[in-house]
């Protein structure tokens, strides 16, 4: 009789076929320092690869692994390559990515405490860390983990609207930087308000929310009657690093009576340096904080999550009653995730999290990122000594903007915005290193971001020996036209 339909392998089949596995991902790890960063492949490219009509019989296991492995691995970018240095690199570790696997394969439901107490227990044991890192109420305060920043500030700006406004937003109005990541922008509008309720509020000269405007802001919508209920502030912003001022605003919060949330997704985890707590001072006075995991704390995607001041107003905004979950709601001590969050079927998060600081120790990790800032701090220097470069943004937790600019051409900015823009476009071309621009003051930039621990200053000199030819040849091409 034809068994197929159980979807199984034999035992002998299934561990010749996870050594591989295996195999396969320590390989990456031992080797991706020497392969390039940065894949490339058109649409095209990718239906020749890929397209065909879905498959009716089966193929052989390996067969198909080796296709993975030879032609869709290879046209993935390496984010936690040492010369990817764009968007906000994923370092990961081996650790975490074994206890994915893990996860994975046990198929572990962590939404609810009765189908695995030690799932909830671990997610609540983690958490505990965290809310003691930020020095948030440890008996009061919760948190949850989502699938990352974006669901987190999602989560967040949900209960912040739920705790603050009720049923009734009409009027309710929401304070953000021009620094704001998008994904913040993103969940106001998921979450019902109109543009009309957003308000985008200039930025000083380094790049943080300005505190005047801001009180302006909130008095001018409580004059025409309006209800400010929530600022955004942000603890590292994706494009400089920059952290708002985090105790002033906090102070705003507290007289004004609105929620305070901060958007950490990318800078939060600098706290475990001394220089990037100093930076943070203040953060620890959020009614909800995001944090990401598989950013700055060197974990694999999907890991972001978000702390509360009280575990309770999760509880309050997410939690519903259907008849087919009522036979195991337990005690109040045994949390249910899916009460605190969107999500009902939730991945085990929390073991990736737990495995690697139990292998690797809380102190590792402060190292790498006092590191990382350390060696964006060094980059600034070269970049400073140099007649080439100019430093537009400084080093500011591990990400430093500049470009291009020799001092002897005394190019115009429209002349180095093309420059800038063209050597990137080069340097990716060259598939050396992962180098975009983003836009500063109105100014095309260079930008990096050194979260990685294994990024060198021998990586970096090397990407701007490659950055300067492409940039001589560019200008030379210039002349000759």
């Amino acid at each position: 009789m034809d068994q197929s339909h159980k979807l199984e392998l034999s035992k002998e089949e299934m561990k010749a076929y996870g050594y591989q596995v295996i195999d396969t991902i320590v390989e990456h790890f031992t080797t991706q320092n020497v392969k390039s960063p940065v894949a490339s492949g058109s649409r095209k490219e990718m239906d020749d690869l890929f397209q065909e009509t879905v498959p009716e019989f089966p193929s052989n296991p390996i067969e198909v692994l080796d296709f993975v492995t030879q032609q869709v691995l290879p046209h993935s970018n390496i984010v936690s390559h040492p010369k990817s240095y764009s968007f906000v690199p994923g370092p990961s570790n081996y650790i975490s990515v074994m206890a994915d696997t893990l996860a994975t394969g046990f198929n572990i439901f962590s939404g609810g405490w009765a189908a695995s107490p030690a799932a909830a227990e671990l997610e609540i044991v983690t958490m505990n860390w965290l809310l003691k890192l930020f020095k948030f109420p440890e008996k009061k305060g919760g948190g949850i983990f989502t699938s990352g920043g974006s669901m987190a500030n999602l989560t967040a700006l949900v209960t912040a609207r739920r705790q603050m406004c009720g049923d009734d937003f009409s009027k309710a109005v929401i304070y953000m930087s021009d620094q704001a990541h998008s994904s913040n922008v993103k969940a106001i509008r998921v979450i019902g308000f109109k543009k009309e309720q957003i308000r985008i509020i200039p930025t000083d000269g380094e790049f943080k929310m300005a505190i005047n405007k801001l009180k302006n802001a909130i008095s001018k919508d409580r004059l025409t009657n309006l209800q400010p209920f929530c600022i955004i502030a942000s603890a590292g912003t994706t494009n400089t690093g920059t952290v708002d001022p985090l105790d002033q605003i906090a102070a705003i919060c507290k007289n004004e009576k609105l929620w305070f949330h901060i958007d950490g997704a990318y800078g939060g985890a600098a706290i475990l340096s001394l220089k990037g707590s100093k930076a943070l001072k203040g953060i620890e006075k959020a009614d909800s904080l995001t944090i990401d995991p598989h950013k700055w704390l060197f974990q694999p995607y999907e890991m972001g999550c978000l702390l509360v001041r009280k575990s309770k107003w999760l509880h309050d905004t997410f939690v519903e009653k259907p008849e087919y979950l009522r036979d195991i709601e337990g005690n109040t001590s045994e949390i249910n995730f899916y009460d605190h969050g969107i999500q009902l079927t939730r991945r085990f998060r929390a073991l990736k999290f737990y495995m690697s600081l139990k292998t690797f120790g809380l102190q590792a990790f402060k190292k790498a990122v006092t590191y990382n800032i350390a060696i964006a701090e060094d980059v600034e220097g070269i970049l400073r000594k140099s007649s080439l470069w100019q430093v537009v943004s400084p080093a500011t937790l591990a990400i430093i903007n500049f470009r291009y600019n020799p001092i002897h051409l005394n190019l115009k900015d429209k002349d180095l915005d093309a420059l800038n823009q063209e050597l990137s476009k080069r340097v990716i071309a060259s598939k050396e290193a992962l180098l975009v621009t983003t836009v500063l003051t109105g100014q095309v930039v260079l930008r990096m971001c050194l979260i990685n621990p294994r990024t060198t200053i021998q990586h970096i000199k090397e990407t701007f020996e490659s950055c300067e030819y492409f940039a001589q040849q560019i200008l030379e091409e210039q002349t000759l036209s």
